[in-house]
């Protein structure tokens, strides 16, 4: 089951939320403020935080800085402050969705589905080859060695991942991977991140055998 901690100091959405994400199969956490989030963080172990901005203790940019640099735990902001400058500051600590308030609920799975299938869901070790992928540390390795990935190499690498078997069309990685602060990524930087993933993770980059081309057509990882 999905654990989400949902970071919240109004007592009616808590309610509320917390029951509608039960009921859609989520277990939910709940914390009313900075330091009570971080208490869970470290007592407990999350695969998305829901973060308010405005909290009794603290701030929801503070925690997300927390999350991001000590858990590496898919964030979405969950606020009242729909002003550009919340936005933008929220994306630069590295939030993966900013969600207004009010939202419809449908509209709050859906985000929390589409961002767990990008940062590799519920997180595990996902082996391929030799390249495991550790998507709670947000790590990936071959023959136990960092690899170092940027963060949108490991994005990249998690939607092939996420899509073994499946043929991915150059336009439909490019939806996919687009930077969420709204900067696109183009064509041809697509091509680039490409062969840096693979200079990373094939053993043979020249002849690859993880990312295969299909030609005319896409990419593809089998199963």
């Amino acid at each position: 089951m999905i654990k989400i901690l949902l970071v919240e100091d109004d007592k009616g959405i808590v309610s509320s939320l917390t029951e509608f994400l039960n009921s859609e199969g989520y277990e939910v956490k709940n914390a009313s403020g900075q330091s009570e989030a971080l208490a869970l963080l470290k007592a407990e172990t999350f695969d998305l935080a829901l973060l308010d901005i405005s909290l009794s203790d603290g701030n929801g940019f503070s925690v997300c800085s927390a999350i991001k640099k000590d858990y590496s735990v898919p964030v979405i902001f969950l606020t009242a402050s729909a002003d550009e400058y919340s936005t933008v500051t929220g994306f630069e600590l590295g939030a993966d969705d900013y969600v207004a308030k009010p939202f419809r609920p449908r509209e709050l799975i859906s985000r929390i589905k589409n961002v767990l299938r990008l940062t590799g869901g519920a997180g595990n070790l996902i082996h391929l080859e030799d390249v495991t992928v550790d998507t709670v540390k947000g790590t990936a390795t071959k023959n136990g060695k960092d690899l170092f990935l940027s963060a949108l190499e490991y994005r990249l690498l998690l939607y092939f991942l996420n899509n073994r078997g499946v043929t991915l069309s150059r336009t439909r990685l490019l939806e996919a991977i687009w930077d969420v602060a709204g900067d696109f990524v183009n064509d041809n930087t697509l091509t680039v991140y490409i062969k840096r993933l693979r200079d990373k993770i094939e053993s043979d980059p020249q002849n690859p055998t993880i990312i295969k081309t299909v030609r005319g057509l896409g990419y593809k990882v089998d199963n």
